[in-house]
């Protein structure tokens, strides 16, 4: 069985390391990085990633700015995205789900479960 492939979308670059590092050491999963919002479109319309882990707040194009433009292309809008974010009330989270979120994780996340966590979004076996 091929290892999932993520593409994690965020422009600090101590969290792609800390995610790509949790991810392929817990889960042996491949990590792919991109540090803006059009990067990742093109990493995701280029690579077809198992799942996107997507940060909330970024310069010029934000998450939720990258989401609608995952969802509006026929390439990639069946991608499942999970947002990361500092943001932890309620109602942020509720609105990431009516955006067509799969799944809202708090930053600071622990890096040896954001695998288990990611899979329980998707349904994946752990």
């Amino acid at each position: 069985m091929n290892p999932k492939q993520i593409l994690m979308i965020d422009d600090e670059i101590d969290i792609q390391t800390i995610a790509r590092m949790g991810l392929n050491l817990i889960s042996g999963w491949q990590v792919l990085t991109a540090s803006s919002g059009q990067e990742g479109i093109q990493q995701a319309k280029g690579h077809q990633p198992d799942a996107i882990l997507l940060d909330v707040m970024m310069p010029d194009m934000d998450g939720v700015a990258t989401l609608a433009a995952l969802k509006a292309d026929a390439v990639t809008q069946a991608i499942p995205v999970i947002f990361l974010t500092a943001k932890s009330k309620a109602s942020d989270r509720q609105k990431l789900y009516a955006l067509g979120a799969q799944g809202v994780i708090n930053k600071p996340f622990d890096p040896t479960t954001l695998a288990s966590q990611i899979s329980g979004f998707l349904g994946w076996p752990n």
